[in-house]
Order: C-alpha cells, then structure tokens, then sequence
C-alpha cells in the first residue's frame, strides 16, 4: 500500500529560549503499520533532529512513550496514525499535569516519589529465612496479578482532574501498587500501606471519575483497585470504632 501523509502539530518547548511552548507542524508519510513512536522518529531522523521524547521497548511494556495523542493519554508505540483517518491534524503534546521538561518530555518525578511511598516491596515474616523463596498458590497470584501490570507510564496521572487540582494526591497508579501488595499473601506487614491508604490524600480523594482506567493502556483498572481500597478504608473504621467503643 502507498503511504499517505498526515499532518502532525507537535507541542515544541525549548526552556532555554522559549518563554512559552508552542506549536510545530510536520507532514509525516504512513501506512498501516505506522504507529505514532514511527513518526515521531521519522521527523527527528528526517526532519528535525531537535524534537525530544521519551521511548524504549517500542513493544508497549516500558511505559516510556506515553503522550498526549489528540488530547487523550496514551502510548506513542501503541497508537497508530491510521486510528485518526478522520482527522485532518494529529496533535501531540506533553502528559498533562505533569511540568514540561523540553518538548514531549515532562518532568514524572512526583508520581516516581508517590509510587516509592507506598512501600512497594515484600515485607516477610520476621523470623523467616532470608534465602527462603515465598511460597504463593496460583488463587493467591490471582488476587492482585491484574493490578501488577501497571507499567507506570503516568497516563492516568494525566487523566486525573483530582490530580490535576490537588498535586499532593497520592494518585492512581500508586494507590494501585498499595493494592497490589497488600493483596499479595506473601507480605505480613500492611499496616504501613493501610495508614498511607487512609490519609486525606489517599484513596478518598478519588472523586470515582474512572477516567484513569478508561486510558490505562495495560487495562489495570486502577479506578477498581480505589473503590476495592475505600471498602476496606471504611470496614477498618468502622471495626476500630467498635473495639474503641467496646473498650471504654
């Protein structure tokens, strides 16, 4: 099949000289089988070798390549220029909510230090074997396997209006890590994760928009892992009250 062209309007920033960012065309030919990650290599290596993004495996696992693809969060390696026939101009920026390091580059540290915060490791039992392999049955591995395949490529970061207007969220992606261990039978310590959990800044900061598993392109769900975390929120709430009560 002959290629065709498509216009492309990037989002260019150069922090050393521009003030604000602005828009640059490309027309880019394609054919079935290129994805948005082929044109933008194909005007770096053609057209011009200043244009800046991130990218790696090419193979949707890194979560590198993630933009903003005609307003929506998505992989640049998973999103192909045929998808959008319809469209005269195909416009790509930088992931919303997160500040713009130089053209489609944005600065992810904040969620990096947000997914570090919930503990994401196995804490063992504290007289078990160092060396002693965690035993777990495929039911077990069932429970969480889902919200493991978070590849934390910050698209639902950028489709989150609760993110957007409160920075100091914890988030979708790390809200489903705490999930993700707490669920796994191999850890014997929630109690850290459970706290973080139940902050202001936790699960019920969540407004339950859903945007963010709409556009998670692993299909985590992290809007389900949120509302399975707020049931659990509010029976350990309701519980302490009653032991409380009991008490006194």
């Amino acid at each position: 099949m002959d290629n065709k062209i498509k216009k492309i309007s990037i989002l260019r920033y150069f922090p050393e000289v521009d003030e604000e960012p602005h828009f640059e065309s490309y027309e880019v030919p394609f054919s079935h089988e290129t994805s948005v990650l082929d044109a933008l290599n194909y005007i770096r290596d053609n057209v011009d070798p200043s244009l800046s993004y991130r990218s790696s495996c090419r193979m949707a696992v890194c979560g590198s390549c993630a933009i903003m693809v005609n307003h929506v969060p998505k992989l640049a390696c998973k999103t192909f220029i045929r998808e959008y026939d319809k469209s005269h101009v195909l416009t790509l920026e930088p992931l919303e909510n997160f500040p713009i390091e130089r053209d489609l580059v944005t600065d992810i540290s904040d969620m990096i230090a947000k997914l570090e915060s919930v503990e994401p490791h196995i804490h063992p039992q504290k007289d078990a074997p160092s060396n002693q392999a965690g035993i777990q049955t495929p039911r077990e591995l069932e429970k969480y396997r889902q919200f493991a395949q978070c590849t934390h490529c910050g698209c639902c970061y950028a489709a989150c209006p609760q993110y957007k207007l409160h920075p100091d969220f914890i988030g979708p992606a790390a809200l489903t890590l705490l999930y993700r261990y707490n669920h796994d039978s191999r850890d014997k310590d929630k109690s850290i994760r459970k706290a973080i959990m139940g902050q202001e800044i936790g699960v019920w900061r969540c407004t339950s928009v859903g945007y963010c598993s709409d556009v998670c392109p692993k299909c985590v769900d992290p809007a389900s892992a949120i509302q399975i975390e707020k049931e659990e929120n509010a029976f350990d709430y309701v519980k302490h009250f009653f032991k409380k009560l009991k008490r006194s």
